[in-house]
């Protein structure tokens, strides 16, 4: 993947993903409600970008804990869609 990004677009879309992350935690720490499939799906974008920046500009430490982030955003996300699936499901 690191032949398809330039450092410089790597250095963007890795601002992108950290964007997203903070907006996921300003999110977070604003609402009275967390909407669990928005959080968790705007955090799996957010480390996703992440790690499609570290292809370019590697860093172990970085990258193991963005694959961790990847790893908990995606199980969250799927247990919050069956969730809602679950509720929206009963009568």
């Amino acid at each position: 993947m690191s032949g398809l990004l330039s450092p410089l677009g790597a250095d963007i879309v890795g601002l992108l993903g950290s964007a997203l992350f903070i907006a996921a935690f300003a999110y977070a720490n604003m609402v009275k409600v967390i909407d669990k499939v928005l959080f968790n799906a705007v955090n799996l974008i957010g480390a996703a970008l992440l790690l499609t920046s570290l292809s370019v500009n590697f860093n172990l430490a970085a990258f193991v804990l963005e694959a961790a982030w990847t790893l908990i955003a995606a199980i969250s996300l799927v247990s919050a869609l069956l969730a809602r699936r679950t509720v929206e499901v009963q009568p």
